[in-house]
C-alpha cells in the first residue's frame, strides 16, 4: 500500500522568499528578527540570546549534518562584526575559509552568499570606523587569488551556475572598491600627538600589544618605536603572556640558555621558537570565542549565554541520582575558528 500522507522524515520546515530574493527558513529568519542588540526592547526582551544547536556524531535517528549558512545566520555573525570583541573571531574564520577554497569548491550557494555578505559587512565596519584595515586588506588580498583561480578552471568558466558565479562577482568588486577608497588622514585636532608623547608612554603602548606582527607594523611606522621594540624585555614580557613558565624552561634548556643571565638571552628568538613549538593559544587572541554547552550541544558566545537545560531542577536531580556533582562538571568549552569548521561537512 503506498505511503500518501506527510513523510515523517520531512524536518517541517515553512520556506519564506525574502527581500533579497533567496528563500530562507521561517525558523532562521525568526532567530535574525530577535536579535538581543535590537532597538525593539519589547521583542528583544523576551527573545533568546543567538545559539545554534549541532550534531556532534550521528546515529540511527539523527544524521551527522549542520549547515554553516543556518550556524551562521543563528549565531548572528553579521551583527557580531560591528562587536569588537567578536571581530578578530569572525575575521579569523573567513581568512580560514577563504584562504582554504572552501568558498567556490565546497560550500553550498547559499553559504557562498552568506560568506560574501559577511565580508562584505567587515568592509563596511573597516571603512566606517578606521580600524582593522590589515585584516580587511588580507581578505581582499585572498578573494582576489580565488577569483584568479576559479577563472582558469574549466576551460576559463568556474563550475557551478553562472548567475551566481556573477552575482559573487559583483559582490566581490564591491568590496575591492571599498577596500581602495579608505583613506585613513591624521587628525591634526587632537593634542598631544603619538610623536608628541614621552618614550615611557611609547614603551607602555607597545606591552599593550600582544601579537608580534602587530609589534613588527609599529616597527616599521616610527623609528622610536622600531627602537623599543629591540629592547629584550618587550619580547620578555610577550613570552610570558603566550606561554606558561614550564614551555619556556623547556626551550631555555633546549637551547642551553637555563643557566644564562637574562641580559645574554634573545628573548625575540626565543619568542618565536617558542610560538613554532606550541603555537599562541586562541583564548589570547580573540576577546571573545565562541563555547560549546556539553550538556544542550549549543554554540553560543560566553558574553550573552543561551538557554540550557542545566539550568532546570529536573536536569540537576537526574545528576544527582547519578551520583555526579554539578559544580564538578565541564560545563562548556571553547571552540576555535579552525575548531568550527570541523563540525560541518566542508
Amino acid at each position: 500500500m503506498p505511503f500518501i500522507s506527510k513523510d515523517w522524515r520531512a524536518e517541517g520546515d515553512q520556506w519564506i522568499k525574502t527581500d533579497d530574493g533567496n528563500w530562507e527558513r521561517m525558523k532562521v529568519i525568526e532567530c535574525e528578527s530577535k536579535n538581543p542588540n535590537s532597538s525593539n526592547n519589547e521583542s528583544s526582551s523576551f527573545s533568546p540570546p543567538p545559539h545554534c544547536q549541532i550534531i556532534l556524531r550521528s546515529t540511527r535517528e539523527i544524521a551527522g549534518f549542520n549547515g554553516l549558512d543556518v550556524a551562521v545566520k543563528r549565531l548572528d555573525f553579521k551583527s557580531s562584526v560591528k562587536n569588537q570583541r567578536r571581530f578578530q573571531y569572525i575575521c579569523a574564520l573567513l581568512k580560514l575559509l577563504v584562504s582554504g577554497e572552501v568558498i567556490l569548491t565546497s560550500l553550498s550557494g547559499g553559504a557562498q552568499r552568506i560568506l560574501l555578505q559577511m565580508i562584505e559587512e567587515v568592509a563596511l565596519h573597516v571603512n566606517n570606523s578606521k580600524q582593522h584595515i590589515n585584516t580587511l586588506r588580507d581578505l581582499v588580498g585572498q578573494l582576489r587569488q580565488l577569483v584568479e583561480q576559479e577563472n582558469q578552471k574549466c576551460w576559463g568558466k568556474p563550475l557551478g551556475s553562472q548567475n551566481l558565479w556573477f552575482a559573487h562577482l559583483e559582490t566581490i568588486e564591491r568590496i575591492q572598491n571599498i577596500a581602495s577608497q579608505i583613506e585613513i588622514e591624521p587628525d591634526t585636532a587632537i593634542n598631544p600627538q603619538l610623536t608628541e608623547l614621552p618614550e615611557e608612554c611609547i614603551r607602555k603602548i607597545i606591552l599593550q600589544m600582544s601579537d608580534h606582527k602587530d609589534l613588527e607594523s609599529a616597527a616599521s611606522a616610527w623609528s622610536l618605536m622600531a627602537y623599543i621594540i629591540q629592547e629584550q624585555r618587550i619580547w620578555r614580557e610577550l613570552s610570558k603572556f603566550h606561554f606558561s613558565q614550564q614551555q619556556i624552561d623547556s626551550i631555555l634548556e633546549k637551547m642551553s640558555l637555563l643557566d644564562t643571565l637574562d641580559r645574554h638571552r634573545n628573548w625575540q628568538t626565543i619568542y618565536h621558537t617558542l610560538r613554532k613549538k606550541y603555537g599562541l593559544r586562541d583564548d589570547f587572541q580573540y576577546t571573545e570565542v565562541l563555547a560549546l554547552c556539553r550538556f544542550c550541544r549549543c554554540l553560543f558566545w560566553p558574553m550573552t549565554g543561551h538557554p540550557c537545560i542545566s539550568e532546570s531542577p529536573e536536569f540537576k536531580e537526574k545528576l544527582e541520582k547519578a551520583g555526579l556533582s554539578f559544580e564538578s562538571i565541564e560545563k562548556t568549552q571553547l571552540v576555535p575558528p579552525h575548531q568550527f569548521l570541523k563540525y560541518f561537512s566542508l
